[in-house]
């Protein structure tokens, strides 16, 4: 126990305490093992389950595994909100707690904890890091031509519509140290899903927060049901466009309006 409440103490080399937020919604087949690759993988964080009144009692799940060790906690939410009122929801659960860092990871085991060491190494020099599913030396696993055709063209046209350089805009694996959260303006954000991530990393990129993309893993869910929607995307496409014309607009209007980059 000694070791672990002194890892607990240090936190992450160079970057300090870190949260990782783990939403649910009816992962009752997966939280129990994600939480445990955490720990496993990252010794030094402690993990926060943000749960939705999941009827299929995850967060009763989670409630064990948080009374079994002092590195895991658990938010009971009132309902299903979506993806990213979970995520603001720890957000703001790690900030008032004094988080130097907090990671966005699925609960369903497609962002790979073991990546997590890697990821938290390169937030050492920067402010976000996107675990990236499209940049050199990443692999996407037991995806169907579909769905990898959508995503690499819904990052493409976030890319160009936004003029964020990310290969992986929509990917909700990351970490974000404490200064990118001051930095991102939390209170305007609406969006969800695939839309919210999108949003995250457009206000960060106009805030001039340092961002870098580090290769991993990706694999489709085992168990459970996947979240993802026609609506999702829809939403996603319609909030890009949206975000896309007001941003040329500002340009348009102040040259420099979007030219701050580290």
């Amino acid at each position: 126990m000694g070791v672990v409440a002194d890892r607990r103490t240090v936190g992450h080399p160079g970057v300090g305490r870190v949260l990782v937020v783990i939403p649910t919604y009816n992962e009752a087949d997966n939280v129990d093992r994600i939480v445990t690759r955490v720990r496993e993988a990252a010794p030094a964080v402690d993990v926060l389950v943000a749960d939705d009144n999941s009827p299929d009692g995850t967060g009763a799940i989670a409630d064990g595994l948080a009374g079994a060790d002092p590195q895991v906690h658990v938010l009971h939410r009132p309902g299903k909100e979506g993806l990213g009122a979970a995520y603001l929801a720890g957000f703001a659960w790690a900030r008032q707690r004094g988080y130097d860092a907090v990671v966005e990871m699925d609960a369903d085991g497609s962002h790979a904890p073991e990546d997590l060491p890697a990821l938290l190494d390169a937030a050492r020099d920067a402010d976000m890091v996107i675990g990236s599913r499209w940049t050199r030396g990443a692999r996407v696993l037991n995806w169907p031509l579909r769905r990898l055709l959508l995503s690499r063209a819904g990052n493409l046209y976030a890319r160009l519509a936004l003029g964020v350089p990310v290969s992986d805009a929509t990917g909700g694996y990351r970490v974000y140290r404490a200064a990118a959260l001051d930095a991102i303006d939390l209170a305007s954000v609406r969006s969800q899903g695939y839309a919210f991530q999108v949003e995250l990393s457009r206000l960060a990129h106009r805030a001039g927060v340092r961002m870098v993309e580090v290769p991993i893993t990706f694999a489709e869910r085992e168990h459970g049901d996947s979240k993802m929607s026609p609506l999702i995307v829809a939403e996603a496409l319609w909030r890009i466009t949206t975000w896309g014309l007001r941003d040329r607009r500002a340009a348009a209007r102040r040259p420099d309006a979007l030219a701050r980059w580290p």
